[in-house]
């Protein structure tokens, strides 16, 4: 019978999948306000106190708090909605906990898939002046933006007519399924409007994380190049096909690019970090710390991936990293486990400064998505762990600072890949002595503001969770 009553739910999305955007959130925003409210508002509660890792400094959900079921009640009914009562469990150190109304969206943001034009992009703002852009990062192959024309390192300051501020709600301005973006020129620090539009549609994409890799001949050596931009587990066994072809050419070095990497699976990043290393195997990779209900628990190198499959490892000694203030989670748990037993040169900025991993609770008897309620589509996403490397290190609120600080170079970004890009070239001089020198990338890093990116919205944007497909 619950096998049936799973099926049921199932077919009920893939209908909701087919129907148009508009009329699945109608649909979903019915089923969420005909659910007993105080019944989801229990789970909530109860899903928090036993995983919420900053449970100790959240006073209502402590073990005592309640004195009795009546109690207990009136606290349910004091706040009306989910999600705001949700949001008054968060401690004040969390950045990252979040509800959604339908997982299902959730579910698939995290295997990658979305509405989307294509465009991946960075917004940004000259500390103390007006001026702000867009700036393309990169384009995802066969999307619109592709098939518009659009190019990484293309700068636009307006969408459907509206010019960019300090004070612009980006999200307002993004959220349609298609507009229209006006393009710019940036010369030094003056931003010129250029008669140029490019009208953009969101359809259902899936980016392959695996945006670029190559081995790159130089001087008699062999480098290899990996842009890998989230950490999605469907994509394991061709990340590991990428490493199997970095070990045929007998690359010396690796310098993996996690730019505009925001994380992803916990898995997928220890997966990749033996990738890169394979001599550590059994050791500690990381530390999950979590609240006083559970004990620590140590992640293991091993040498396989999630599908069974021998992980091809390189045995490197040193990796370079390229990063940025969007560099998060996942990507900065790589950096930080990798530290304690290769030498690690960051190059680029700062990363985001996120260490916690979170999980998707659902609706049912263990939290799973097994027999999950029916009568409503909230799941909740908080935070149930920090991460620390084998030594303890954690807690970094403010990020991973670089060895080597240098920023892209807006007018220019170079094309991703190419040794004269200027970060992948600033990698490269460390690798090769007297290599060619490009223009210095951003000197004055802390004149820039970073204000959103293209993903800001997406559910996925900066997690760092755990993975039920386990190995």
């Amino acid at each position: 019978m619950k096998v049936l009553k799973l099926f049921a739910f199932l077919s009920l999305f893939l209908l909701f999948l087919n129907s148009c955007q508009d009329d699945r959130d109608d649909n979903i925003t019915n089923i969420n306000e005909l659910a007993n409210q105080e019944n989801i508002k229990d789970y909530i509660w109860k899903a928090m106190n036993i995983f919420y890792v900053y449970k100790s400094d959240s006073p209502d959900l402590a073990d005592d708090r309640f004195e009795s079921t009546p109690e207990y009640r009136d606290f349910l009914e004091s706040v009306e909605f989910p999600a705001e009562f949700f949001n008054s469990l968060l401690a004040d150190q969390d950045r990252f906990s979040f509800l959604v109304s339908d997982f299902v969206a959730l579910e698939q943001s995290l295997d990658g898939i979305s509405l989307d034009n294509g465009m991946a992009f960075g917004l940004v703002r000259f500390i103390g002046t007006n001026t702000v852009f867009g700036y393309v990062r990169y384009i995802i192959p066969g999307s619109p933006a592709d098939s518009a024309g659009l190019e990484r390192g293309m700068i636009f300051n307006r969408i459907d007519g509206t010019v960019f501020s300090p004070d612009t709600d980006f999200n307002r301005l993004l959220n349609p399924a298609s507009y229209t973006i006006g393009l710019a020129e940036l010369q030094n620090r003056d931003l010129f409007q250029l008669d140029q539009e490019v009208a953009l549609n969101k359809v259902q994409l899936t980016e392959n994380p695996i945006h670029d890799h190559r081995v790159l001949d130089l001087d008699g050596l062999k480098i290899g190049y990996l842009m890998y931009n989230n950490f999605r587990t469907p994509f394991n066994t061709e990340l590991n096909a990428v490493f199997a072809n970095f070990a045929t050419e007998g690359i010396s070095d690796l310098v993996l690019d996690l730019r505009y990497n925001s994380g992803g699976s916990i898995e997928t990043a220890k997966d990749l970090s033996s990738m890169i290393t394979g001599q550590f195997n059994d050791q500690v990779f990381a530390q999950q710390l979590f609240n006083s209900n559970f004990e620590p628990e140590n992640l293991i190198f091993d040498n396989q991936i999630n599908t069974g499959e021998a992980i091809n490892s390189l045995n490197l000694s040193r990796v370079f990293v390229l990063t940025t203030g969007s560099s998060a989670s996942a990507s900065e748990l790589v950096i930080n486990a990798l530290n304690p037993y290769i030498d690690v040169v960051q190059i680029g900025t700062t990363t985001r400064g996120k260490f916690e991993g979170s999980a998707t609770l659902y609706d049912s008897e263990n939290y799973t998505r097994n027999n999950v309620s029916l009568e409503h589509t909230y799941a909740i996403q908080p935070l149930i762990l920090k991460t620390a490397n084998k030594d303890g290190f954690t807690d970094f609120f403010d990020g991973l600072e670089p060895d080597i600080e240098l920023g892209e170079s807006f007018p220019n970004l170079g094309i991703l890949g190419d040794p004269d890009e200027t970060l992948l070239n600033r990698a490269l001089q460390e690798i090769i002595p007297g290599f060619a020198r490009t223009p210095d990338g951003v000197k004055s890093l802390h004149s820039i503001e970073l204000l959103g990116e293209d993903n800001m919205s997406s559910p996925s944007f900066q997690r760092m969770y755990i993975d039920y497909k386990k190995k």
